[in-house]
């Protein structure tokens, strides 16, 4: 489940029985291969009248003669064309030639399809609309309410009443504090500081950029009763709250609950019965954020400081100031919050590095190694609240420090080795420095969108994430970095790249497949995505996003992963990439906590943005 390989535990009796067997073989898949056919592939959510509107349409064969129109989706007609398909791309995957089909110019709002004239290849509907978006933010926001610990709404149960005993801290090992509450991380029952943290920094900000995106549908509690308070902020103060748990004293800081013996198998997490030393369902281990290597069984981390977790924490408490203070009146909660986030940073700045995550009976874990970024984005937000300048100097020295340094040009990364996917902080600290500080913030952000785009004319989808493990996070966070962009600067020269990554995570991508679950609900989403509701529950949960594709070298390579049925995708699998919707593909088809609260940043801007047109 989430911190990902970690899951070899969960099929160990199964990969005995020939895993070689269980695996598709990349290399014969091309045989399966119509050299007829032609696919279309679109952002199956639709686009805003006046975006950037690209398809991409393949084939095994040239189609250089070739035209397309845009037809009505009900009727047929042709309401747009004809126009060419333009130049062949190249080959990408198994398929020899790709073609872009850029339809831009229109902007009469409808539901429609792309057809391929002289064949009978249509792609699937999608709507041009100031609407198209609308819906998204709250659907995302019901995946992160099911992920709930504690009282679950999803399930109506309550679970782990009994997290935690420490491990690491101050105090004796093994003494009881509660750390109750928060979000499982994933598919399995993990909860990080690491991801958590990040997650509602999302959310805050996402609701102070895009405020009236979000609605009050639901109680605190995630029941269907409206309360007078935005659903992001109902969801966002159940992580506070944990957030708060997890920092018992004014120097001390926990950041893990439960660790790797967790995979034992798909279970509810109200009937979980994986064994800390306490009995199967009795106590689990929660790991105090000492900035030193981790682990009680084999296998330990390599930490070496808590500033990662310390500068997320105190932006995240800085935001929430904010909110509670100006917008919901409440001023003892939002006092609390800044005490507390002042308090962590402190502790990150006598702490510098990363604490990672602590693994047990496998090696794999978070491999969190950037943590300037995070103090940047702490130092920063806590400036805006106190106007203390102390935070403001020590704000710039980090942004600095950490430079340009991310994913973003590079081939490959260990497991969210560059966490975030993203630098908040530039952006964070961007409205409260000088002209001169600013032109050097924007230059950090546009030198590492030129390296994505470099790496994205290599191929037709114009993608130039690494495949590795989480990339659809990488996709999302590029989305987002390059819309603040554009905020800072007005330059809109990126917007084909940005909407290229947004529509990849749409359905605009090899297998047709939007990444989203149940986004949109009428389009071609994952059926079986590697999360415990389906198979016990039979439901889906819906608004997830899910790992995405990855290298087949690194699908490969791993060990316990087993496709439950036939890929229906398999023509389009390649020696490349590979992405399978298969309750059995933990690396492809998982969804993820902090993925999900990635995007919801940008599906409120787009929603925002068709309301303003």
């Amino acid at each position: 489940m989430k911190s990902k390989i970690i899951k070899t535990i969960t099929y160990i009796t199964i990969i005995t029985i020939l895993l070689a067997v269980f695996i598709t073989p990349i290399n014969t898949i091309s045989l399966q291969i119509d050299p007829k056919a032609i696919y279309i592939r679109v952002n199956q959510v639709g686009y805003l009248p006046n975006d950037t509107k690209i398809a991409v349409a393949f084939a095994s064969e040239k189609l250089d003669n070739l035209k397309f129109e845009i037809i009505d989706a009900k009727s047929g007609k042709r309401v747009w064309g004809p126009n060419t398909l333009g130049e062949n791309i190249g080959k990408y995957g198994n398929f020899n030639f790709h073609y872009r089909l850029d339809f831009s110019k229109f902007n009469k709002t409808g539901r429609y399809k792309l057809h391929i004239i002289g064949t009978d290849i249509k792609s699937l509907p999608f709507n041009i609309a100031e609407s198209a978006y609308s819906d998204c933010p709250k659907i995302i926001l019901k995946y992160i309410r099911q992920q709930r610990c504690g009282y679950n709404p999803f399930l109506d149960e309550v679970c782990h009443k009994k997290d935690g005993r420490t491990m690491y801290g101050p105090m004796p090992d093994s003494t009881y504090i509660d750390v109750s509450g928060g979000w499982h991380d994933a598919g399995d029952h993990l909860r990080y500081m690491l991801t958590s943290g990040n997650t509602i920094c999302r959310l805050l900000f996402a609701y102070l950029e895009n405020k009236e995106q979000f609605a009050d549908e639901v109680n605190a509690l995630g029941q269907p009763y409206a309360n007078g308070i935005p659903d992001i902020l109902d969801e966002a103060k159940w992580g506070l709250d944990w957030m708060l748990k997890m920092h018992p004293e004014p120097d001390q800081l926990f950041h893990q609950v439960a660790d790797d013996r967790d995979h034992i198998g798909f279970k509810l997490p109200c009937e979980d019965t994986a064994d800390y030393g306490w009995g199967p369902g009795s106590y689990r281990v929660v790991y105090y954020a000492n900035g030193k290597p981790q682990g009680l069984f084999k296998y330990q981390n390599t930490s070496t400081g808590i500033a990662n977790l310390a500068g997320r924490y105190a932006a995240a408490m800085a935001m929430a100031h904010r909110i509670w203070k100006d917008d919901l009146d409440d001023d003892n909660f939002a006092e609390y919050c800044l005490k507390a986030g002042q308090e962590v940073y402190e502790m990150g700045l006598k702490q510098p590095g990363c604490q990672e995550g602590t693994p047990c009976r496998a090696p794999y874990r978070y491999y969190e190694n950037s943590w300037a970024d995070d103090m940047e984005w702490g130092a920063a937000e806590l400036y805006k609240e106190t106007k203390d300048s102390t935070y403001l100097r020590e704000a710039k020295g980090f942004a600095k420090l950490i430079n340009t340094s991310s994913w973003m040009g590079k081939d490959t990364a260990r497991h969210y080795e560059c966490y975030p996917f993203m630098n908040m902080g530039h952006y964070a600290l961007f409205e409260v420095v000088d002209e001169a500080f600013k032109d050097t913030l924007i230059g950090y952000y546009k030198e590492q969108i030129e390296a994505v785009q470099k790496r994205a004319k290599e191929n037709p989808f114009l993608i130039g994430i690494p495949f590795i493990w989480c990339s659809n996070n990488l996709a999302a966070a590029f989305v987002t970095q390059c819309l603040l962009y554009e905020k800072m600067t007005g330059d809109t020269q990126y917007r084909e790249l940005m909407a290229a990554h947004r529509d990849w995570l749409l359905g605009c991508n090899p297998w047709g497949v939007s990444q989203f679950v149940g986004i949109p609900a009428d389009g071609i989403t994952p059926l079986h995505p590697h999360s415990p509701m389906v198979p016990h529950l039979n439901r889906l949960p819906i608004g997830g996003l899910n790992d995405g594709p990855v290298y087949a070298s690194i699908y490969n390579s791993l060990k316990g992963i087993r496709l439950h049925e036939d890929d229906e995708y398999a023509r389009f699998q390649s020696d490349y990439v590979v992405y399978h919707d298969d309750l059995g593909d933990y690396s492809t088809n998982e969804p993820t906590l902090d993925g999900t609260a990635e995007a919801v940043y940008f599906l409120s801007y787009f929603a925002t943005l068709g309301k303003s047109n």
